[in-house]
């Protein structure tokens, strides 16, 4: 009498392949699993990719901070140089806490957010599988940290006068200086990584909270004006 072996399921290292060549089942095998560890992968990923492109990036954050210094001292005369120099220093220490404590913060959020943008078209998301769907479609940004120190790398240093420059988004094609922050942050939405992330988002509320494909464009399309909210909201504080 014959037997026949079930195929053995995919290990969860293969998701780390598969969610960028075949989403959908990444998402409707792991709809029930854990998120843990592809998160702690991802943000240890990008933990090291942060110092593996720190010194290329360097001349990002010199322009950012300078920039953000000139609009300190000038909405407040009482803050000098020396202090925005001392807080520059502090970053510069602990500036990859954004990646290791934020991007895990990021991703939770996010999760919370699309489980409430699902219950508008009563999805079976469930606020577990939420931060599964939020933590796979997050796994784009790993390329978007490569293809920014690749960037970097290959431009020259002045060129570099914003986080944008850095990006392939709109916001790359714009002056700094000359553009207003909202403009800059909405046309920073509009970016290859970002928008990879939102139709994973789209994916995952499709496949895993059980919607129609037009509910799911359509909440995708939300998550991403979402995710524009902090940077009009810092664009529209900046005054």
């Amino acid at each position: 009498m014959s037997t026949t072996t079930a195929p053995k399921p995919p290990a969860i290292w293969d998701d780390f392949i598969d969610i960028f060549v075949s989403p959908s089942q990444v998402f409707s095998r792991r709809r029930a699993a854990g998120f843990g560890i592809a998160l702690l992968v991802l943000t240890v990923i990008c933990t090291v990719l942060y110092f593996g492109t720190k010194s290329l990036t360097q001349p990002v954050f010199d322009a950012e901070f300078a920039r953000q210094t000139a609009a300190a001292m000038k909405a407040n005369p009482q803050i000098t140089a020396d202090q925005m120099q001392k807080g520059q220093a502090i970053f510069d220490k602990v500036g990859f806490l954004t990646i290791l404590i934020g991007l895990p913060i990021r991703v939770i959020v996010v999760g919370l957010v699309l489980w409430l943008v699902g219950k508008l078209f009563d999805s079976k998301l469930t606020p577990g599988s939420s931060f599964m769907v939020s933590t796979y479609a997050s796994f784009p940004l790993i390329l978007g940290f490569v293809a920014g120190g690749i960037m970097a790398y290959l431009t020259d240093p002045a060129k570099l006068t914003s986080r944008y420059s850095v990006t392939l988004s709109v916001a790359k094609l714009l002056d700094p200086d000359k553009s207003s922050q909202m403009l800059q942050a909405l046309t920073g939405r509009v970016d290859v990584f970002a928008i990879w992330v939102t139709i994973l988002l789209g994916i995952g509320l499709y496949v895993v909270g059980k919607v129609s494909k037009q509910q799911a464009a359509i909440g995708a399309i939300i998550m991403w004006v979402i995710g524009a909210l902090p940077a009009i909201y810092a664009a529209i504080k900046a005054g």
